[in-house]
């Protein structure tokens, strides 16, 4: 899947706190978001660079478009399906992306099937515990 192999690939080059988003069931837009952090302007070209360089060389997917800098940190790039967010962790943390979409679950792959490939688990968010008087 997609948006896993863009989670690998951010994780390839140390990307921080990266997370897939299965958007499908809250958002007609696309179906999945990646979010990740990069400490610094470098280290968010490192990964865009990453992730698009070697979805282009072993997979020839370019997006259908891209926005952002590493210098403006926040980069966007958009494969339709999966639009992967690499943001510096203070854009981050003021654009809460994960509680905007707090409705999308979160997908894990920790299991692996039969035929040895990754099988794809929805986890849901917790809910808030009430908390009584």
């Amino acid at each position: 899947m997609l948006a896993l192999l863009c989670r690998d690939l951010a994780g390839n080059k140390k990307a921080e706190n990266v997370v897939v988003l299965d958007v499908r069931n809250v958002s007609s837009v696309t179906d999945f978001f990646v979010v990740a952090s990069g400490s610094s302007e470098p280290h968010l070209r490192a990964v865009e660079s990453e992730i698009r360089d070697r979805l282009h060389e072993e997979h020839d997917l370019k997006p259908t478009h891209a926005e952002g800098t590493a210098a403006g940190r926040w980069i966007v790039i958009d494969y339709f399906d999966v639009i992967v967010h690499l943001m510096h962790p203070d854009v981050r943390e003021k654009y809460d992306l994960e509680g905007l979409w707090s409705d999308a679950l979160s997908v894990q792959s920790n299991e692996k099937s039969a035929s040895g490939k990754k099988k794809l688990r929805a986890k849901p968010k917790p809910k808030p515990k009430a908390v009584l008087p």
